[in-house]
């Protein structure tokens, strides 16, 4: 499964929402600095779907493209 995401990183929460378009919004507490952002992202993501995460496209994008897998 595909599923387009938004970050906003650097947040003083951590959340996921899906918006009314059918994508998701997450917020991270992490900074976009070298990955940690997007590690937070997978994790937060992996939690949350219980299934396998991976960046697919936009890893320096707050725009992404993430495969969940079973």
């Amino acid at each position: 499964m595909i599923i387009n995401v938004k970050t906003h990183p650097n947040s003083s929460q951590e959340k996921i929402v899906l918006s009314p378009e059918g994508d998701y919004e997450v917020w991270l507490k992490e900074k976009a600095i070298d990955g940690k952002a997007n590690l937070k992202l997978v994790k937060l993501l992996k939690e949350h779907f219980g299934n396998n995460v991976r960046i697919k496209s936009g890893e320096s994008s707050r725009r992404k493209i993430i495969e969940l897998s079973e």
